[in-house]
């Protein structure tokens, strides 16, 4: 599997802007990936130290429309951690 398969796209929420002058970030990451490919996803994307990772499986939200009904899917979330020499993500930065 890819790097840029793994790392689908960051969220950006308020709680993952706290996070960003701690150089914590958070990814939307492939169902199937473990934290250590996590890991390597992001040290080899950015060229950053990861300290830490860590995920969960976000539940879909039920959806309605009138009377018809669904559900978005489930996706994993990744927390990434970088460690306190590392530089930080560039892309973050500029939302900082």
């Amino acid at each position: 599997m890819n790097s840029y398969d793994i790392i689908k796209r960051p969220v950006l929420t308020e709680k993952s802007y706290a996070g960003i002058p701690a150089k914590t970030y958070t990814f939307e990451v492939a169902k199937n990936a473990n934290k250590v490919q996590v890991k390597k996803a992001v040290e080899e994307i950015f060229g950053v130290k990861v300290e830490n990772v860590t995920t969960a499986v976000v539940k879909g939200k039920l959806k309605r429309q009138g009377r018809t009904q669904g559900h978005t899917p489930d996706w994993k979330k990744a927390t990434v951690r970088l460690t306190k020499e590392s530089k930080a993500i560039e892309f973050f930065e500029s939302l900082s």
